[in-house]
């Protein structure tokens, strides 16, 4: 089965993560046009946003030169959904996965597209760290469409822990505190996206929670929330993607 047409040009390469100590595949999709960087969902891979057709629903979009897109491995199955760790040692390897879009990704993306600052999605998981890595960088990316998703690791996978590994990485308790050039890049330099259904396995109070807080900071955003039938799937997430890239974002 080919999920994406023949003639889209895509290349998979990758590197052995020195903050990782894994290699990690990449791939990209497209020449030219505002980066975006795409998450995968729970614990999958970077391929899984291309097998779900996510790829598919904005081949259009990458065709035409308006987004080229990098989709990278998650790491949740080695960190948050490992039950076999303690919570403390989750937040560790969040804090190395940060670390690696931080210091390897989002440079080489700069490398390839130039000195810009690039955009994140993901849905479900995905959602959560799209929208972690934006608000923890903001000087190296500018837009998140975040599909579904949560932004608050409390209570569920942090087990009443805390500590900076935690507190960096969970953006309900660092955007609170927030100030500085971070603050205003979010509040006037970035476009902020949080979208969810309201049908079956969806949260959309996850949503509100973040929007609320970003509200409290007077950071500006569009909090999104689709009708009754909007499930926790693909469909719906191969509809939100290509609105928010075709039709709301001004690159």
């Amino acid at each position: 089965m080919q999920y994406v047409d023949p003639n889209l040009p895509r290349h998979i390469f990758g590197w052995h993560s020195p903050n990782l100590s894994l290699d990690m595949p990449i791939v990209s999709y497209g020449e030219r046009g505002h980066p975006l960087l795409l998450f995968p969902t729970a614990q999958a891979d970077f391929l899984e946003n291309e097998r779900f057709f996510l790829i598919k629903s904005i081949e259009p979009l990458i065709f035409a030169g308006k987004v080229r897109v990098f989709s990278i491995d998650s790491i949740n199955k080695h960190a948050w959904m490992n039950d076999d760790l303690h919570p403390l040692e989750k937040a560790r390897r969040q804090r190395l996965y940060s670390q690696y879009i931080e210091e390897e990704v989002a440079p080489h993306i700069c490398r390839v597209c130039g000195d810009v600052r690039i955009a994140t999605s993901g849905a479900s998981f995905g959602a959560f760290h799209a929208a972690n890595t934006l608000f923890r960088r903001p000087d190296l990316f500018d837009t998140v469409i975040a599909m579904s998703g949560f932004y608050d690791l409390e209570p569920g996978y942090t087990e009443g822990h805390m500590n900076d590994d935690i507190y960096f990485n969970n953006p309900v308790s660092y955007l609170s505190n927030l100030h500085g050039r971070d603050l205003d890049l979010l509040k006037h330099h970035t476009q902020i996206h949080i979208v969810s259904g309201r049908g079956a396995y969806e949260a959309p109070h996850r949503s509100e929670q973040l929007s609320r807080v970003l509200s409290t900071r007077g950071i500006a955003h569009n909090l999104d929330l689709w009708g009754y039938d909007v499930n926790h799937d693909w469909p719906w997430w191969r509809r939100m993607l290509p609105h928010y890239i075709g039709e709301r974002l001004g690159w």
